[in-house]
């Protein structure tokens, strides 16, 4: 039987997906190892060495799952081999994240290592199209339709995957912070729409429309149902098929607790 790796990062995707496993070999970027997770840790400035090892375990397959922030580079650590790549890397991060995370998969890919997506592993963590809690209003749906335009024309310029939208205006786009910074954010300015009495607000996730799917997918969960029902907004939306959704029962839960709707959209809904 083929062993896979996991390449774990924070948040509660990595033991999902560990889980779902047979007898995974756990590592983690330095400095971004989940919590609770056993994991053997690597530098990126030893990437070859790392390969080199998983192919001496008889790794044929790695899986990415988790966040992790770009980390900083320490020049004398690297060894001679995987200094000579560090160029192709440096000239793919002028492009942005994007280009720098699929510079790396083309590294693990050239030494014959497959990289799986989430969905080959855990499909049960992606929803197909469908209302799961609550039911959006036709405001509602018009403010979900107005923020994945807003991610379709910023996926080019590698910003983040989630916008807040209220009454067709723009209260947040997801940059580094991340969703959670986003989502405070919005709920500071929500006196901004204006129709105090109109339309409160949904939260929308979808991948950057050039992204490599098999890594860095939109992810959300009962924390993030919870931080949306804090700002005050009425629901929470994704691209079908593109987004991860851990926890299912416990986050459907906590919408339906909340008020909020849960909507999985169809490109065509």
């Amino acid at each position: 039987m083929t062993r896979i790796a996991v390449i774990a990062g924070k948040g509660f995707l990595a033991p999902a997906v560990a889980q779902a496993l047979d007898n995974p070999a756990i590592y983690a970027l330095e400095g971004f190892a989940p919590e609770g997770m056993q994991a053997t840790t690597f530098r990126l400035e030893r990437l070859l060495p790392f390969i080199d090892e998983l192919i001496a375990q008889g790794i044929q397959k790695v899986i990415f799952a988790g966040a992790i922030r770009r980390p900083k580079l320490d020049p004398e650590a690297f060894d001679p081999r995987t200094a000579q790549i560090v160029p192709r890397i440096l000239m793919a991060m002028q492009s942005g994240d994007d280009a720098a995370l699929r510079t790396v998969l083309d590294v693990f890919e050239e030494n014959d290592l497959t990289i799986c997506s989430v969905s080959d592993i855990c499909p049960d963590l992606i929803p197909e199209s469908g209302v799961l809690a609550g039911e959006p209003s036709v405001a509602d749906k018009r403010d979900v339709t107005r923020a994945a335009q807003l991610l379709a024309q910023t996926g080019s310029l590698d910003l983040g995957q989630g916008a807040v939208v209220a009454q067709g205006l723009c209260l947040a786009l997801e940059t580094l912070p991340g969703t959670a910074a986003m989502l405070e954010f919005a709920g500071r300015h929500s006196a901004m729409k204006p129709n105090p009495n109109g339309a409160k607000g949904v939260l929308y996730k979808a991948p950057k429309p050039d992204q490599d799917r098999r890594v860095d997918l939109p992810t959300i969960g009962p924390d993030t149902v919870d931080q949306a029902a804090k700002a005050g907004l009425v629901g929470i939306a994704w691209q079908a098929g593109g987004v991860i959704l851990l926890d299912r029962a416990e986050a459907v839960r906590r919408a339906q607790a909340a008020g909020l709707f849960l909507w999985s959209v169809d490109a065509q809904d």
